[in-house]
């Protein structure tokens, strides 16, 4: 193929990027060879994820817990909230909670206290206090509140509003001073739910929010958010501490979880799936159609991507 149908072919991909229009390529490639390209894509996108974690690793002074704290931080809420999130785990950081983690209520107190939240709503006796616990470990630890607007509330579903996570983010770090030990042994999508399905203090099982009572019902972590704690927490730093310390059977745990773990269900899957009828079979194929989607097609880089290389190589050949 001259350079100029070579061109013109790049061209018409990304024309198409937008509407996943290598779907169809994917999709007609035999079992083996669409493989070859998921695993190419699934290790990029670890790749990137790996330098994420390599960065929070030198913020954390190379304390692996701290670590943790901050990248189970980071997925614990939507994505409109994650600089949010983080910016909480910075101002209480680990070794706070660890401190406190014999009196949960008191790690509670620090989160919810510090995330400047509580200030949004009416006050119970319950919130009073929270409230009051954290007057006292904000001096403790010098501890500087956050401002509320620092969080997006808006259309924000229950289940998953800030203040909630954050009264399950203090039962799971008062659980066990081993959670990162925990983590990184998970192998199943049963070993996930186990350590990360946890349950809010009794409080909130009639509350979503402070200082509002509603139907009796308890706030767990529910399969889908622990399995997303599992694709971009566990798996992720399984990979790259196994990475870090050498330990080669580590890191193929997290390429196993991966694919043990259910596929995401998101604006991205279903773009592929309306287009050409792809529809991911576990987390290692959604994690290579999502980088597929945000690091090439959305950015028309279409000549660096290995599926769009694949097909320029195809034209080639017959081009011939």
């Amino acid at each position: 193929m001259d350079d100029a149908l070579s061109k013109r072919m790049l061209d018409r991909l990304r024309a198409g990027a937008g509407e996943c229009a290598c779907g169809g390529f994917l999709g007609g490639l035999d079992p083996l060879r669409r493989s070859e390209l998921f695993t190419a894509l699934a290790f990029d996108r670890l790749s990137r994820k790996m330098r994420m974690v390599e960065t929070l690793y030198e913020e954390a002074a190379g304390n692996w817990n701290q670590t943790f704290y901050l990248l189970y931080f980071r997925t614990l809420g939507d994505s409109r909230n994650q600089e949010a999130f983080l910016t909480l785990a910075r101002r209480v950081p680990y070794k706070h909670v660890l401190r406190e983690r014999l009196a949960p209520h008191a790690v509670e107190a620090m989160l919810l206290g510090a995330s400047g939240l509580l200030e949004l709503y009416r006050h119970d006796v319950y919130t009073l206090d929270l409230r009051r616990a954290f007057e006292h470990l904000a001096a403790k630890y010098t501890l500087e509140p956050m401002e509320a607007e620092a969080w997006d509330l808006v259309n924000i579903r229950p289940a998953n509003h800030p203040v909630l996570r954050l009264a399950q983010a203090a039962e799971f770090f008062a659980q066990d001073e081993f959670v990162m030990d925990r983590a990184m042994n998970c192998r199943t999508e049963g070993d996930i739910r186990q350590l990360f399905r946890i349950e809010a203090p009794g409080y909130w099982h009639t509350h979503y929010i402070p200082g509002a009572e509603g139907d009796e019902r308890p706030k767990r972590i529910g399969n889908f958010k622990a399995d997303m704690i599992g694709i971009n927490l566990v798996a992720v730093l399984q990979f790259a501490y196994g990475g870090y310390t050498g330990n080669e059977r580590l890191r193929d745990s997290a390429l196993t979880l991966l694919e043990r773990l259910a596929p995401e269900q998101n604006r991205y899957m279903r773009a592929w799936h309306n287009a050409s009828g792809l529809a991911p079979v576990n987390a290692f194929e959604s994690q290579a159609l999502l980088q597929l989607s945000t690091e090439y097609c959305a950015r028309r880089r279409c000549d660096e991507c290995p599926v769009g290389r694949r097909i320029l190589h195809e034209a080639a050949k017959g081009g011939r």
